[in-house]
């Protein structure tokens, strides 16, 4: 009697309408925050570590994210392929959220630093309330797409940011830096685990 032996399955592939790898938007996101918070912590406050062009961080930070919403994007529109309508409906809401809430979070960093008449406050209210908005709007992608580590870093991400702006300058780009960054980094091993139980 002989027997057949079946090659051991492939890597396991997405197979699920909606799933998304999230890995090269984590780490780019994580690359981001390291450098460009990074940067920025160490070259503000009363003491800098170092001096460096006031550009640089911003420039830093925005590449990574820049990089990062690329990736998200691609990942995201790779996942409505041969999904049902409503799946369609739901990816194209959630990324259409992300517009209207920046845009808001645009509106209420502008009207709070006009009414104080604090332009300095934009440089501390913008990472932190970006840190916020995209924690939330993770929160809602997690609960959406039923992708528990998304909802996870956005609380993660939405406490951090928020329990930085305690700390002034530099301190909260340090907590951006180390807990934005490392939560990020943290997700990026997690996900291949999520994908492979997929």
């Amino acid at each position: 009697m002989t027997t057949m032996t079946l090659p051991a399955p492939a890597a396991p592939v997405i197979e699920r309408a909606g799933d998304v790898d999230n890995r090269a938007t984590y780490l780019s996101f994580a690359l981001a925050y390291v450098f460009g918070h990074g940067a920025a912590a160490l070259s503000k406050g009363a003491d800098p570590i170092l001096s460096l062009p006031g550009w640089l961080p911003m420039a830093l930070l925005g590449l990574g994210l820049a990089a990062g919403t690329v990736y998200a994007t691609t990942a995201a529109l790779r996942a409505q392929r041969g999904a049902d309508s409503r799946d369609i409906l739901s990816g194209k809401l959630l990324g259409v959220s992300w517009a209207s809430a920046f845009a808001a979070l645009f509106l209420v960093i502008t009207g709070i630093t006009s009414l104080l008449d604090r332009q300095d406050l934009q440089g501390v209210l913008w990472p932190v309330g970006s840190g916020l908005v995209v924690g939330l709007l993770y929160l809602g992608e997690g609960a959406a797409r039923r992708n528990v580590l998304h909802y996870c870093l956005g609380t993660w991400l939405a406490l951090v940011s928020t329990g930085a702006l305690l700390l002034g300058t530099p301190g909260l780009f340090w907590i951006l830096t180390i807990g934005g960054g490392g939560g990020y980094a943290v997700a990026t091993v997690l996900e291949r685990r999520r994908l492979a139980a997929l």
